[in-house]
């Protein structure tokens, strides 16, 4: 690896910025509220499952019915969202999953006293929801902006400011209201996005107009991505990396830190960890590398901090230090990762692409969340910790050095129409060649 891998470009960026583009500022609001319901919805569903009397299992078993059906259908997702636009299947979602949090409000009403699986049934609709609307992300953003880089990373200074907002929101309403006011709100947030969202309708959008049943369209998405090392590779490490580092560290790290820092230590802790992350969304504004997931990767080097400093009981200085530079790090990452990903695959196919890397990006979290209480148990949190640490370092350069992931550069560089319409030149993939379905890019 040279200098040349990580060298920012310095001439004039030609592109215009997105707020230009009434489309992105249309699809940048829906996202936005649609990430603040989302943020707000875990502290008002484990309020909910709580003050219910189902206690902490209760917790987990309505998260499981959440995050089941977005595993098992985000990749039917993908396909739809091709079929039928992204457009059209994500303002669906987002009126079903208004449905079902009116529906938990009117449930909640009241004493609260809710049956476990009348919460959970809700949650699996909704879940089902956000696997219908997941996979049409990556490819509306070509659509809506010229510049996706800094489309990306506005995007991703978005989710982070919903995720430092969104539960001290939903809070606030548990607090001075109940629990059903704060479901009454989401709702209307989910109702938002699908009302910035629909004039998008309008958009000319690359489909899949094909006859083929919807398993034949399911395999030429697995076509799509297999025929892509860069894009398998960097997914099958990905998934290593959910099980050893992203699972254990959220709760083991939570622990821990609450432990040694306190709860008010640790809420300002994850605090800085969102400031960083809106750092390296700004970063990822500005900087454009040449080899994108080269410098996103180096970047991510700094997330191994994040279970370090638990681990050895540093201050609380740098710990708040090194989470801010783990959440730089990974939006950074998250930046150059998405902006790859739209710009080397044809919009035809970009829905289930995305589907496959978001089914193997967040299969394997919950797995690594359940094995680290019992791996804690058995060698203890802080040398669990360690191990996270280690692998996390391993696994980003294992990635460094995949020949396809190193080299993959920025092209080809897609002119993607404020109006819909796109001037990327779906023969060719750069340095990966053709599709393995035959139908080329």
């Amino acid at each position: 690896m040279t200098i040349d891998d990580v060298t920012v470009q310095q001439k004039p960026d030609p592109l215009p910025s997105p707020w230009r583009s009434r489309h992105f500022r249309l699809f940048f609001t829906a996202r936005s509220t649609s990430l603040l319901a989302d943020g707000m919805l875990m502290v008002s569903l484990t309020t909910a499952v709580l003050g219910a009397g189902h206690g902490a299992g209760g917790v987990g078993y309505a998260l499981a019915a959440w995050m089941t059906p977005i595993a098992l259908l985000v990749l039917f997702g993908g396909v739809l969202a091709d079929r039928f636009t992204p457009q059209v299947m994500m303002i669906g979602a987002d009126g079903v999953r208004m449905l079902a949090m009116i529906a938990m409000a009117a449930l909640l009403a009241g004493d609260g006293r809710a049956a476990l699986w009348q919460i959970m049934a809700l949650m699996a609709v909704s879940g089902a929801a956000t696997a219908m609307f997941q996979p049409g992300l990556a490819s509306m953003v070509p659509q809506v902006a010229e510049d996706i880089q800094r489309a990306n990373a506005l995007l991703r200074i978005s989710e982070a400011m919903s995720a430092l907002i969104g539960p001290g929101l939903a809070g606030l309403l548990v607090a001075y209201g109940d629990v059903a006011s704060s479901y009454v709100v989401i709702a209307a947030a989910y109702a938002l996005s699908a009302l910035g969202l629909a004039p998008l309708c309008k958009l000319r959008t690359t489909r899949d107009e094909s006859d083929d049943p919807i398993l034949r369209r399911l395999v030429t998405g697995w076509h799509e991505f297999r025929s892509r090392p860069w894009l398998w590779g960097v997914i099958a490490i990905w998934s290593m990396y959910g099980l050893f580092v992203f699972g254990p560290s959220l709760p083991l790290g939570a622990a821990l830190l609450s432990e040694q820092h306190g709860a008010d230590g640790y809420g300002w802790i994850a605090s800085a960890d969102g400031a960083g992350t809106i750092v390296g969304g700004l970063l990822g504004m500005r900087v454009r590398p040449r080899r994108p997931l080269v410098a996103g990767a180096c970047a991510m080097f700094f997330f191994a901090l994040n279970p370090l400093a638990p681990a050895l009981g540093w201050s609380f200085t740098a710990t708040a230090f090194v989470h801010v530079l783990a959440g730089c790090g990974f939006a950074f990452w998250g930046v150059m990762w998405a902006t790859s990903v739209q710009s080397h695959i044809p919009l035809a196919v970009l829905s289930r692409v995305y589907a496959y890397d978001v089914a193997g990006s967040i299969m394997v979290i919950p797995l690594g969340r359940a094995l680290s209480g019992p791996a804690a148990e058995s060698v203890g949190a802080d040398d669990v910790l360690l191990f996270s640490s280690v692998m996390s370092v391993v696994c980003i350069a294992a990635m460094l050095c995949v020949p396809a992931i190193r080299n993959l550069g920025r092209e080809p560089q897609p002119v993607g129409g404020v109006d819909g319409t796109s001037d990327r030149n779906e023969g060719s993939d750069g340095a990966e060649g053709n599709g393995a379905d035959g139908g080329g890019r």
